[in-house]
């Protein structure tokens, strides 16, 4: 099977994944009470619902480009039980897991910017998970975390600029010719960026990548984090491009809001013990513009694996986010 060949869309595979199931709810005295179906579907995953006795649990299944999340997500619930899924079966040959119901999703209990704060235990605890996986780095990549470490990250750009069909130059939501100049003209700027950000002298560790209030459950003042398959190791800062943009999407903000940047201070005080609240400060806006990189490649890594159909439905993230690092300054200075 290639990566292009998604395992859901074969026929026999619900009956082979239910069967499953039931297996390892027999094996959990779970008594299975309806019907199990599949509300979620996308190219890279897709998530059954299973009501049982004990209440709703949900089946989620790995596409092969985005292999490591189950591996990933099961040593997680092991090292950071508090805050991490209850996983009650893997199979990681199959890229499945089974998992309690973690509750309801962080986006659902914000309206209006007074809920603002429940992000901010959030923050504190995603960057001490960030801090303790620091000395797990090894670890994490052994799992098949993927690779963006900073001195990793100017050759990845250099290979993704080099493959021009996935840049869509002089087409429909593509590059422009003239854009696509000026982000070679920016390959040694961007090596630079990334050595300039080294020399915070803050370590990498795990980056979801994809850290936004969907992502997040809440239940009975618990909450947890969840969906692991773009996650990288790389700088822990890149974690909330994605975060801060998906919060000022939702509730209107502009980039500048007070609110934002008080969330910003909130996820770095815990990591002053690498530098005063000014120099991470600095850090992170650094890190800001090069996190758009690190961000396309992940959507670069999975619109490649995706059939031709699927990837004409995808294929303009990879140019919109290299639009959005050329919008963004692309410098060093």
């Amino acid at each position: 099977m290639t990566d292009r060949e998604l395992p859901w869309a074969r026929a026999d595979w619900f009956e082979q994944a239910s069967a499953w199931i039931q297996v390892e709810l027999a094996r959990h005295a779970i008594e299975l009470i309806g019907a199990i179906e599949q509300p979620h579907i996308r190219p890279w995953s897709t998530v059954l619902r299973v009501p049982t006795n004990q209440g709703d649990l949900y089946f989620k299944a790995t596409a092969p480009v985005l292999a490591h999340e189950p591996a990933l997500t099961q040593a997680l619930s092991v090292w950071r039980p508090d805050c991490m899924l209850q996983l009650l079966a893997t199979d990681l040959d199959r890229g499945w897991l089974l998992m309690r119901d973690a509750g309801a999703t962080l986006r659902s209990q914000i309206q209006s910017v007074a809920d603002l704060h429940l992000w901010q235990p959030i923050l504190t605890t995603y960057a001490d998970v960030q801090i303790e996986m620091i000395s797990r780095a090894d670890e994490l990549l052994a799992l098949g975390t993927l690779d963006r470490r900073l001195a990793t990250l100017p050759a990845q750009y250099e290979q993704l600029l080099a493959d021009t069909d996935a840049l869509l130059i002089d087409q429909q939501d593509g590059l422009t010719a003239d854009e696509y100049r000026r982000l070679r003209e920016l390959v040694p700027e961007f090596a630079a960026m990334c050595e300039r950000l080294a020399g915070y002298q803050i370590p990498e560790t795990l980056h979801h990548d994809d850290f936004h209030d969907a992502n997040i459950f809440v239940s009975d003042g618990r909450f947890v984090f969840s969906d692991w398959g773009e996650s990288c190791v790389a700088h822990p800062f890149f974690t909330l491009l994605v975060t801060l943009r998906g919060v000022a999407y939702r509730l209107q903000l502009d980039d500048h809001a007070p609110e934002l940047a008080q969330l910003r201070d909130v996820y770095l005080a815990p990591f002053q013990r690498f530098g005063s609240p000014e120099r991470l400060r600095e850090a992170f806006a650094l890190a800001n513009r090069v996190a758009m990189v690190c961000r396309v490649l992940t959507w670069y890594r999975v619109v490649s694996s995706l059939d031709a159909a699927l990837k004409a439905e995808y294929a303009d993230a990879v140019p919109g986010w290299l639009q959005e690092f050329l919008n963004a300054g692309g410098s060093a200075a």
